[in-house]
């Protein structure tokens, strides 16, 4: 049984699910990297620890090990490709030198569902692969901890809630490409309740699941109805073009699997629960 958690990384997400998991009686441990940063979680009753996993020498030392020894993980990195796409595998294998001793009953590996293509067709997670120079660091991402036991790999659409308005995503942008394309988002209440869904399971069937609304809008009706929700200037778009390849995220199978059910299914919607 689960009664303790390490959440790496307590961000936009991380945090209010380390609050979630508290709420439900949970031991809650969350790395900051800072210690000014973690006495801020200490605060809110989370046992903050720092971790800097781009300072290795700083990270063998038992405050931050200890912080780490839990029944269960969530790793929670973000890539920040665009900033160093090296960096982003060093850190994770770095991590994941100071876990190895240690048994979880869990790890969750939160990724992304950049590793699909698009394609025109629907995407599910057996389709997944480095198409791309950043979706093969993010394929690699994931294998770091995919062969370590009872590791969950768990692959958020668009993010999307409290402070991340989609409203303000494309605002007053012109000729804009991809009009009649699907948005794949994901409400940040579903990434917490995927993830609750999955700490709480004893033994997922699957060691992937994409979490994705399963309503699928249009690039242009999404975002100029996301833009007039705040009051901003509509983006433009261009006709749509022949080239353009569509990508539908099928994020059903967590549905079967562990009977979770989608708070906001609808895009369009969910524009109401992102104040």
């Amino acid at each position: 049984m689960i009664n303790s958690i390490a959440i790496v990384g307590c961000g936009w997400f991380g945090l209010p699910l380390a609050k979630t998991l508290l709420a439900n009686g949970m031991t809650v441990n969350g790395s900051k990297r800072s210690a000014e940063q973690a006495e801020t979680l200490k605060q809110q009753g989370i046992k903050g620890f720092v971790l800097d996993l781009d300072n290795p020498q700083a990270c063998d030392n038992p405050q931050t090990l200890d912080g780490l020894k839990t029944d269960a993980i969530v790793i929670n990195i973000p890539p920040g490709l665009r900033r160093g796409e090296g960096l982003y595998l060093e850190r994770l294998n770095l991590l994941k030198a100071l876990i190895s001793d240690h048994h979880y009953q869990k790890i969750v590996f939160i990724s992304t569902t950049g590793v699909y293509p698009a394609t025109g067709e629907v995407m599910r997670e057996d389709d997944a692969f480095g198409h791309s120079p950043q979706a093969a660091i993010l394929c690699q991402a994931e294998a770091v901890f995919a062969e370590l036991p009872n590791c969950v790999i768990v692959r958020f659409a668009g993010l999307v809630g409290p402070k991340r308005h989609p409203g303000r995503f494309l605002a007053g942008k012109t000729g804009l490409s991809g009009a009649e394309l699907s948005v794949n988002m994901t409400h940040l209440d579903d990434c917490i309740g995927s993830v609750s869904a999955i700490l709480a399971h004893p033994k997922p069937p699957s060691n992937a699941y994409s979490v994705c609304a399963p309503q699928h809008p249009s690039k242009q009706t999404f975002y100029q109805a996301a833009a007039s929700q705040l009051g901003l200037t509509l983006p433009t778009f261009l006709a749509p073009s022949s080239d353009e390849h569509d990508k539908v995220v099928d994020g059903s199978r967590i549905t079967r699997d562990l009977d979770f059910h989608y708070k906001h299914p609808d895009p369009l919607l969910m524009l109401g629960a992102c104040e």
